[in-house]
């Protein structure tokens, strides 16, 4: 499920018609959903992670890793997919991820820590995703 460029919603009324309430707190207004609530955290299904919003792809689930943190997490994102923004709320200055082509938050991406050998970790809300199972 990946909407036509011009299936967009333009507004952010559209989206709310659009989207849950929920989904539109998290993905419209850059919301965070309680850490060990969301269907993915420990999700293990080959397959490919979507935009809930525009349904765009986002990261392979090869590219997914337990960090324990209670949200999804990945390495790496499909190249152009996300696109990063300076976030300094809540006091921290942290790097927001959002959907490249819709421009729905993700969640945010966090490098250093040492997880994988990409030293990246794309902390994802499960609710601004969709997991689009492999076939066979």
């Amino acid at each position: 499920m990946s909407l036509d460029e011009n299936e967009l919603p333009r507004t952010e009324d559209e989206w709310r018609v659009r989207l849950s309430p929920e989904e539109f707190r998290v993905l419209r207004e850059a919301g965070t959903e309680r850490p060990w609530t969301g269907e993915y955290v420990d999700t293990k299904t080959p397959g490919v992670y979507r935009c809930r919003a525009c349904g765009a792809q986002l990261y392979p689930s090869d590219t997914k890793f337990d960090s324990h943190c209670g949200w999804p997490s990945f390495d790496d994102a499909i190249p152009g997919a996300v696109k990063e923004i300076e976030d300094d709320s809540h006091g921290m200055r942290r790097t927001e991820i959002r959907c490249a082509r819709c421009d729905s938050h993700l969640g945010h991406v966090f490098r250093g820590e040492g997880f994988t050998p990409k030293d990246t970790r794309h902390c994802v809300n499960s609710i601004s995703i969709r997991l689009e199972p492999a076939q066979g």
